[in-house]
């Protein structure tokens, strides 16, 4: 059942493959079903897509809606996506840590020599 349920997420994938929410959300059931095989049955029920999911996660954001703008959390808006599977889970997404920043030194890596170098147009002529 995990292969079936993980052909049917690819093979969602693959048909919109121009459409990034798909990419997104694909990825994610796919790394969720990784950890979690027995969600598996939820994402093969009947007539659920990753496309239709979209609008669960626009209902949600509707709800925290001001004026014309809605904004979601990565982990609120792929919640909405379990929902709407019917799966119930805790979401955490690890979000990649920022690298450390290195301090760079004003000075040159490499000390440049002082040429004595002077030559006078004349002397060219």
């Amino acid at each position: 059942m995990l292969e079936k349920a993980i052909e049917k997420i690819r093979s969602e994938v693959n048909q919109n493959s121009n459409n990034s929410y798909n990419q997104v959300i694909g990825e994610l059931l796919l790394k969720h079903l990784n950890k979690n095989p027995e969600a598996a049955e939820k994402i093969l029920a009947e007539g659920k897509t990753i496309a239709k999911s979209l609008d669960a996660m626009k209902k949600v954001a509707g709800k925290k809606k001001t004026g014309n703008f809605a904004m979601l959390t990565l982990e609120e808006g792929f919640k909405a996506v379990l929902d709407y599977y019917g799966i119930k889970a805790e979401v955490k997404i690890e979000v990649p840590e920022p690298p450390e920043l290195v301090s760079v030194d004003s000075k040159p890596a490499v000390e440049k020599k002082k040429i004595d170098f002077d030559i006078k147009l004349e002397e060219l002529l």
